[in-house]
């Protein structure tokens, strides 16, 4: 049996108001799907460089993020790059950017 899903849009709101608890500043820099749509979140280092996540699953079906640009930070064009990919692919793709140079915000399930 599957765990039920919240809305990719009530996700979303949630974790923007986390991220005003905690003075993060955060946007939602594209809109998809409010139901099931794909998320990433744009990590802005605020030195020039950007982590860019990717919601997924593991093996057992746990919920899980990946590193859409990999092991190390990337500039603005790489990042934007690996988001504008993704949508060209999935249109109802959400996209969460958040300034984080501190690394305060935790994503709410482990990096594989």
């Amino acid at each position: 049996m599957t765990e039920p899903r919240l809305k990719t849009g009530l996700w979303i709101s949630a974790q923007i108001r986390l991220c005003d608890i905690s003075f993060i500043p955060a946007v939602v820099a594209r809109r998809g799907d409010g139901d099931a749509g794909q998320v990433m979140i744009k990590r802005n280092l605020l030195n020039g460089t950007f982590e860019v996540f990717a919601r997924t699953t593991d093996l057992d079906g746990a919920r899980a993020w990946r590193r859409a640009t990999g092991p190390e930070p990337v500039d603005g064009d790489a990042a934007d790059a690996v988001i504008a990919r993704e949508a060209n692919f999935d249109p109802d793709l959400w996209v969460l950017e958040i300034e984080d140079r501190d690394g305060k915000y935790e994503l709410d399930a482990p990096v594989i």
